[in-house]
């Protein structure tokens, strides 16, 4: 065997084995949290060793920034499909707004993982400044496809900004209030709501759009 494909045979097996790593590790923090989560816990539901982790991995918050950084590629990948089946920017904005919603509200184990930082109560801690800078810029790259669109709808950069993190907030709002069961107590669907946030800002865009045209005829 060549030195090209053994280092090729190598590469397959490292990347098999850390594959098997993160999908044990990602099953143990869901059940159990990054505090409570373990690498001798993590190690065993892979079938290794701890100490064939850190061949890998250098520590559980490493495990689970890697886990939580394929999530938000997942979403991110989503949200562009779905705009890309759209042309115009109101449909654009419309499909990344909901995308996003429906990515979490359709996969919890996805948004238990995002919240990682409010485990224990409301006082945040990260994983460290480089792995949480990487992490918000994926989340921020998902969300990235309703600033453009907004834009496209004549909001300004500022605007558009805002309208992105307000429809951040809004969704991350009605998702935990929908994954906790406390929607049901308002009678009302997490989905709609959403769905009419969403409808709300595009009429405002396209008011505010009417407006500037009509100024600048006369």
């Amino acid at each position: 065997m060549s030195t090209e494909r053994r280092a090729g045979r190598q590469r397959a097996v490292s990347d098999l084995k850390r594959g098997l790593i993160l999908d044990a590790a990602r099953a143990v923090f869901e059940a159990e949290g990054l505090d409570g989560a373990s690498l001798r816990a993590i190690a065993v539901a892979a079938g290794y060793t701890p100490a064939a982790l850190y061949f890998h991995f250098d520590s559980k918050e490493a495990i689970y920034a890697e886990v939580l950084r394929e999530s938000l590629e997942n979403l991110g990948q989503t949200v562009n499909r779905a705009v890309s089946r759209s042309k115009r920017p109101v449909d654009r904005l419309r499909a990344a707004a909901m995308a996003f919603f429906r990515y979490y509200d359709e996969n919890p184990g996805d948004l238990d993982l995002g919240f990682y930082l409010f485990r224990g109560g409301m006082k945040p801690q990260g994983l460290g400044k480089e792995r949480d800078t990487m992490l918000n810029t994926s989340l921020e790259a998902a969300l990235h496809p309703i600033f453009e669109a907004a834009r496209g709808l004549g909001a300004s950069s500022e605007g558009a900004k805002l309208l992105m993190v307000d429809t951040f907030a809004h969704a991350a709002g009605l998702l935990l209030l929908a994954h906790t069961g406390r929607i049901r107590m308002f009678g009302v669907s997490a989905s709609n709501l959403m769905e009419h946030f969403i409808e709300s800002e595009i009429a405002a865009l396209i008011r505010k759009k009417r407006r500037i045209a009509r100024t600048v005829k006369q």
